[in-house]
C-alpha cells in the first residue's frame, strides 16, 4: 500500500430481505471495506498532500475488490467513498485520499461505472461511526438507488489514523417505490 501503513481492514456487510414489507428474493446485499492507515500529517499543516493522494488508486482497487466479493457473486450496482481523519488530522486528509486518483480506480475494480461517486468525509475520535452515501454507479438521477451504509470500529480512527472505506450495494433500497428514473432507463452513460 505505499509508504503509508496499513494496521487493518475492515469490512462490513448487510443482506436485506424486507423492510417492513413482502420479502425480496434476492436480497439487497451492501457492502463496505475500510483501511485504517497512518496519517502522515497528523499535528501538522501542510500545503502539498501528494503524499495522500498519489498512492490512493492502491487503496482503491484494493477495497473496491474486496467489497465486490462481499457481494456474494453478484454485481454492484451503486457505489460510495469516505473516510474519517482522527482527531489530530484534518477532514482535507481524508479528502485528498478519495480524489479523482481513487475514484477512477475504484470504478475499475467494481466493474466500472459511468457516474461520479457520492463520498462522505469527516474528522472523528475513535468509534465514530461513518454514513457512506450510495448511488447508482452509471446515472446520477437512479432515485431507487439512493442509499447509504454505515461502518465503524472501537478503535479506529486513532488520533493519527486515517479510516479511507469504498462501498458498494447489488441493487435498489428495498420496497423503493418514489419514483424517478428507473436503473433500466439509464442510455448512453447515464443520460436519458
Amino acid at each position: 500500500m505505499g509508504a503509508l501503513e496499513v494496521r487493518k481492514w475492515i469490512s462490513h456487510v448487510e443482506e436485506i430481505t424486507h423492510d417492513g414489507g413482502p420479502a425480496e428474493a434476492p436480497p439487497l446485499v451492501k457492502a463496505a471495506v475500510g483501511v485504517v492507515i497512518g496519517n502522515p500529517f497528523a499535528g501538522r499543516y501542510s500545503s502539498d498532500l501528494a503524499a495522500l493522494i498519489e498512492p490512493s488508486a492502491q487503496w482503491a482497487r484494493e477495497l473496491g475488490e474486496r467489497a465486490v466479493a462481499l457481494l456474494g457473486g453478484r454485481p454492484a450496482e451503486s457505489y460510495g467513498k469516505g473516510g474519517i481523519a482522527g482527531v489530530a488530522g484534518e477532514q482535507e486528509h481524508v479528502v485528498a485520499c478519495i480524489t479523482t486518483v481513487f475514484g477512477d480506480a475504484l470504478r475499475a475494480a467494481v466493474g466500472g461505472g459511468q457516474a461520479w461517486i457520492s463520498s462522505a468525509t469527516k474528522c472523528g475520535s475513535a468509534g465514530t461511526s461513518l454514513d457512506i452515501p450510495l448511488a447508482h454507479k452509471d446515472a446520477l438521477y437512479v432515485r431507487s438507488h439512493y442509499d447509504a451504509v454505515t461502518i465503524s470500529c472501537p478503535d479506529v480512527p486513532r488520533p493519527d489514523e486515517l479510516f479511507i472505506v469504498a462501498a458498494v450495494a447489488t441493487g435498489a433500497r428495498v420496497h423503493h417505490r418514489v419514483g424517478g428514473l428507473a436503473a433500466a432507463e439509464i442510455q448512453g452513460g447515464g443520460l436519458r
